[in-house]
Parts: C-alpha cells; sequence; structure tokens
C-alpha cells in the first residue's frame, strides 16, 4: 500500500530533474547558451553590408603619383562620405559621382606628402562598409618655381595684371593653369593667357575697378609642369587697385592728358619719339618706378648714340625698354616736337630736385599698374607680350 506513493514521487523527481537538464524549448533561450550564441551569429552575417569599398593606391604605398593615382569606388553599394587629407588636417576636395561609384579629387596631391584617406559606402538596405588607408607621394628630383608680380599686400594701378613667370619651361600648360585661382571681390570675371611656355598672365576684360581686391592661389605643389618636373610652391598672394589713372599721350599734339577717376586730372606737355625712333602705340603699363636711372643706347639697340647716367623720375613701359621719364637735356621740345629715341620725356632737372617741374609731379602721382596710353604715333601698336601690357590683345584672343 506504501509502495506505489514512492514510485509515484521517484517519477516525479526524475521528470523534474530532466525537464531542468534537458533546456526544454531549444529556442528559449536558456540553458547553456549555445542558442543564442547561434542567432547572434545569424543575425551579424544578416547585418553585414554588402557594399565594397576599394581604395587605390594601397595602404602604405609610397612615392605615388600625385595626379591620377588616387582612386576611390564602391561596388554592391554607393559611396556617402569620403575624406582624404594631410598630416597638417588640410582636406583635399573631391566629388562622388552621381551614382555613387566613385570619388574624384578635383586638385592634384601635394609632393613629399603622407595622406589618410576614410571611406563609407551604404548597399540597397542602407547597411554601411568602411575603409581606412594611408599613403605618401613622390618626392621630386626636378622642380620649378613662379616668379609673380605685383608684391603680396601692394596697392596697385588699375592695369596691373597678375604676372606670373616660371624657372622651367611648361609642357602641361593646362595643369599648371589650373593650379592657379584667381577670387576678386567684387566679382569679375579674370582669365589668364600664355606667352610662351614660361609666363602666364592673369587679367579682367576691362581695367580693374578701383578698389577691386584680388586674391591669387598658387597650389603649384606637386603639380607636373613638364614630364618628371613637379612644383614646389603653394602661396597666397593678395593685392589691392587703387585709383583709376589712365594718361593719355597724343604724340602729334606732344601732351599727355592725366586721367583721374575718369576725369582729367592735369595736361602735360611732352616729347616722344623722333622720326625713326617712334614711341609706339598702344596701351602700357608702369611696371617698374626709379627716382634716377642710367640710360645706354647699347642697351636696346641703339649703339653709342646715348648714355646718360641721371635720368631722373624714370617709369618703365616695356620690357624692350620704353620709359616715360624726366628730361633735363631737351630743351624747349617740351610741348613743341618729338626728339627722344622712343621714350616719352617730360620736364625736368638735373638731379630731379624741384619738386615743381611735371616730371617730377607726374612720377609722385603714379604707381605701378598705372595705364599710358600712346595714340598718333607713326609706329605700330606695342606687343602684348613686350612689358605687361595685354591690354592690347581683344578679349576674345585673350581667353583663346
Amino acid at each position: 500500500m506504501n509502495v506505489r506513493p514512492m514510485a509515484g514521487a521517484v517519477i516525479g523527481l526524475l521528470m523534474l530533474t530532466v525537464t531542468a537538464c534537458g533546456g526544454g524549448d531549444s529556442g528559449s533561450g536558456t540553458g547553456d547558451g549555445k542558442g543564442d550564441k547561434a542567432k547572434d551569429a545569424t543575425a551579424a552575417q544578416s547585418e553585414q553590408s554588402r557594399a565594397v569599398v576599394t581604395i587605390a593606391p594601397e595602404n602604405g604605398a609610397k612615392s605615388v603619383d600625385t595626379k591620377g593615382a588616387l582612386k576611390i569606388g564602391a561596388t554592391q553599394g554607393k559611396l556617402t562620405e569620403v575624406v582624404v587629407k594631410d598630416t597638417k588636417g588640410a582636406k583635399v576636395d573631391g566629388k562622388i559621382s552621381g551614382d555613387g561609384a566613385s570619388w574624384t579629387p578635383s586638385t592634384h596631391l601635394a609632393a613629399s606628402t603622407t595622406y589618410s584617406v576614410h571611406a563609407v559606402a551604404k548597399d540597397s538596405e542602407g547597411r554601411t562598409a568602411a575603409e581606412d588607408s594611408r599613403f605618401t607621394t613622390l618626392t621630386p628630383e626636378n622642380t620649378f618655381v613662379g616668379t609673380f608680380t605685383p608684391e603680396d599686400g601692394s596697392t596697385v594701378g588699375v592695369g596691373m595684371p597678375f604676372s606670373i613667370r616660371f624657372t622651367r619651361g611648361i609642357t602641361n600648360p593646362a595643369d599648371v593653369e589650373k593650379a592657379i585661382t584667381v577670387k576678386t571681390e567684387p566679382a569679375v570675371e579674370v582669365a589668364g593667357h600664355w606667352f610662351g611656355n614660361d609666363r602666364l598672365d592673369f587679367r579682367p576684360e576691362k581695367y580693374w575697378k578701383s578698389g577691386t581686391k584680388v586674391t591669387v592661389d598658387l597650389n603649384l605643389d606637386g603639380v607636373e609642369g613638364r614630364d618628371d618636373v613637379y612644383g614646389k610652391q603653394a602661396k597666397t598672394v593678395s593685392f589691392t587697385v587703387g585709383r583709376s589713372q589712365v594718361s593719355v599721350v597724343d604724340a602729334k599734339k606732344h601732351t599727355m592728358k592725366v586721367m583721374r577717376d575718369g576725369k582729367l586730372f592735369k595736361t602735360i606737355p611732352v616729347t616722344t619719339g623722333a622720326p625713326g625712333y617712334e614711341t609706339w602705340n598702344g596701351q602700357m603699363v608702369i611696371t617698374e618706378r626709379l627716382a634716377v636711372t642710367r640710360m645706354n643706347g647699347e642697351t636696346v639697340g641703339y649703339g653709342g648714340e646715348y648714355d646718360i647716367k641721371d635720368v631722373p623720375h624714370a617709369m618703365r613701359l616695356s620690357t624692350s625698354g620704353t620709359f616715360i621719364h624726366g628730361n633735363y637735356w631737351g630743351g624747349g621740345v617740351f610741348g613743341n616736337s618729338n626728339a627722344s629715341h622712343g621714350c616719352i620725356g617730360l620736364r625736368d632737372v638735373r638731379g630731379g630736385w624741384d619738386k615743381g617741374t611735371p616730371a617730377s609731379w607726374f612720377f609722385e602721382h603714379s604707381i605701378i599698374g598705372d595705364v599710358v596710353v600712346v595714340k598718333n604715333s607713326e609706329d605700330a601698336t606695342i606687343a602684348p607680350d613686350n612689358g605687361l601690357n595685354g591690354w592690347n590683345m581683344s578679349w576674345e584672343k585673350w581667353k583663346a
């Protein structure tokens, strides 16, 4: 009579033990945790992005080309973020393509520089994939720089272009020109023009407006100007355009009308080139101011016809030797006849000490970049590259 309850109790105990050890439902997440891990692994696999980010050059690459080597792409997804920067934190501008398949830098890279890349892409379900990389660009054996005018921080006349001469002949002009940006306040279209393979000038269609602020970024570091010759310049140059002064010389009337901000400022009697030595016609920009200088005919192809060691108040108008300057030896030629070897002469005194002379007055009222226009001379128009005189070229040809 007492056996059955004992057996029932034992059976019940055994069933309870089996239930506790067996874990019951395998999907319940209880017991030894193997079910949880399997579920987590399955979930992680299902959440992994199918997008694949590719970066060239490979991580750790050295001597990488500064142009064309950096390529970032995505397959089975679209790029959403690309950050390329150097060790100083300066970012490289670029653009993700419309289909999200690639990112392209908008400029070349600097030489001898280490860059880091961080790129992110998303697949069609919004899951992200990311890649990071570092590489270092080449160190060039041969380099070039540009010497420029006007100087940084200067105030110039309305005719002053930004002119840069390169120490090596450029055979990749488009790449070099692209690396130079000119910004103005107020905004105006500015275009560059090459004179030969070593000079590039920038100007607007018409003379600068007074008060214009011009900023030029020379991002030449790493630009391959010619095969295996790279720029090594990264510089910003700024200058301001001052008041407007354009002086008009009439070679037949022997006068110069100085126009200040569009109004007649002063009329000055002058002398220009004598027959056989006529002064160039055209628009000429003052590029140099010398209180006293030596003028020797041998330097401009006139042999020993003259050698004047103390020419006062001289301002250069052309590379070939055209000046507007003080003249103390001309006697009564000013306003009456043309007697120079091609320069524009204004009455002066030896040594230039008299501040009341026309030459002294004009010198003190002129700055680099002012314009002197010559008309009615028997000579041709000055060449645009003879000095900073690109204004003698039409805007259409300048941009072409």
